[in-house]
């Protein structure tokens, strides 16, 4: 599992890395709440923090949208 997202990071990324981003960090938010409605998600904290990801993601790439 990766740690949080920086902020920096996704400055860096072109628009299509960012969209694979959000992209890869809803499957993990799906599989996590998957886990937490079967009882097995142990680290109950990483759902606060993929959730958290995704919005960070998508306000650089609105902001990108934006600046066009």
């Amino acid at each position: 599992m990766k740690g949080k997202q920086r902020i920096s990071d996704l400055r860096v990324m072109t628009e299509d890395q960012i969209e694979q981003e959000i992209l890869s960090l809803k499957k993990e938010q799906f599989n996590l709440r998957f886990q937490r409605a079967s009882g097995q998600l142990e680290n109950t904290a990483r759902v606060r923090v993929v959730r958290r990801d995704i919005a960070r993601a998508k306000t650089i790439a609105a902001a990108r949208r934006a600046a066009k």
